[in-house]
């Protein structure tokens, strides 16, 4: 397996790929240590001997149009854009029947929310891993290229790395971006489904329920407490609605100044992972979920993307994404649970994210996209 990297940042026509072809990406022996290191971070929801903190320092890094990329021969992007439906799409078939899923989630539900109702956290965030069957050949970049293509508003990367494997991801929230001196970060929780002419909108007409607005609050109120100790330069906007791919969420954008960026590694560790992943408190719902969830999340809930402290930063975190396996590929979804939560409007949040990814897993068509960057290249 090799050491690269692509991704694509929010509404760029321009894509990146990064490649380490001598040694190892080096492993960060905690999120602290990022301070005053460049590279492309890749982090786990918690780091351990089987998910290590890596940090990709590329040999070679090309940056190219995406209309200069090998074409893919269906293009649904339009599609969804105008909220028509996916022609000839169908979702990957599970490994595994549904009701297993299902079975588990609901076992993990009752566990997590008796927690809340007994008043141990305020919030919680409760994660599934649905395995999906891959069609023979799946081409991994082919993959990336098409979720570049339905999802313009999100970040996409596709990352592979010997410690880590292969994963692809299509994430709307920002962890920390920056140039050095103005840095930003939001609280993005909360979730509604578009359907109908509201596709053909930004969602700004959706009325966000009690339950949705609260489950932000949690996250917007963790981000300033956390800003607080780094700085007395901040500001907040928001909350607004905020859409991707065919789902909203309620945003709030945190602008702020660093005196000195020898701290940004202990921004980090005190912002990830943020409620809007785990849960608050965060210590005891970090450790609930280690223990209790059916399935580890690996690399989902962590973050990732280029750090530059002196020049142009930008890490997201880990959402809306899958690992790929030879045959199988394992996707990730969850959601923020409160008392006022139910196990059916949970779950079917899940699913809604879960189709993110499925969507990208519809067959292409065409020959690969890894052949043909060869023959251009013979």
């Amino acid at each position: 397996m090799s050491n690269f990297v692509l991704y694509r940042l929010p509404h760029s026509d321009r894509y990146v790929r990064l490649v380490q072809h001598s040694g190892h990406p080096e492993m960060v022996t905690g999120v602290a240590d990022l301070s005053g290191k460049s590279g492309f971070v890749f982090a786990p929801f918690v780091e351990n001997k089987e998910c290590p903190l890596l940090l990709l320092h590329p040999d070679e890094r090309e940056e190219e149009r995406l209309t200069d990329s090998p074409a893919i021969a269906v293009d649904p992007c339009q599609a969804i854009q105008k909220g028509q439906p996916l022609r000839n799409e169908h979702k990957a078939a599970p490994l595994q029947a549904s009701e297993t899923e299902y079975g588990d989630y609901a076992i993990d539900y009752a566990n997590f929310h008796a927690h809340l109702e007994d008043g141990e956290f305020q919030k919680i965030v409760l994660a599934r891993r649905s395995r999906v069957a891959l069609a023979p050949g799946t081409d991994a970049e082919a993959l990336f290229f098409r979720a570049c293509r339905l999802y313009p508003r999100l970040f996409i990367a596709l990352v592979e790395m010997e410690d880590a494997g292969t994963w692809l991801m299509a994430t709307p929230e920002v962890l920390l971006e920056g140039d050095g001196m103005e840095w930003h970060t939001m609280a993005l929780a909360g979730t509604m489904r578009l359907e109908g002419e509201a596709l053909k909108t930004e969602g700004e007409f959706t009325t966000w329920s009690a339950k949705n607005i609260q489950e932000q609050r949690y996250v917007a109120t963790y981000i300033t407490q956390c800003l607080e100790q780094f700085t007395d330069t901040f500001r907040e906007e928001g909350p607004r609605t905020m859409r991707a791919a065919d789902l909203v969420h309620l945003r709030s954008d945190f602008f702020f100044t660093l005196s000195d960026d020898r701290y940004l590694g202990d921004v980090l560790n005190r912002l990830h992972p943020t409620p809007a992943v785990c849960g608050l408190p965060k210590a005891a719902t970090q450790a609930f979920i280690l223990a209790n969830e059916h399935a580890p999340r690996r690399y989902y809930s962590g973050f990732l993307g280029p750090l530059n402290p002196h020049e142009e930063t930008h890490l997201f975190v880990s959402l809306r994404c899958m690992e790929l396996h030879q045959d199988h590929a394992d996707l990730y979804a969850g959601g923020g649970l409160i008392t006022d939560s139910r196990l059916a409007s949970e779950w079917q949040e899940t699913e809604n994210k879960l189709g993110t990814m499925r969507r990208v897993l519809v067959p292409l068509q065409g020959p690969s996209l890894v052949a043909a960057r060869r023959r251009n290249a013979e």
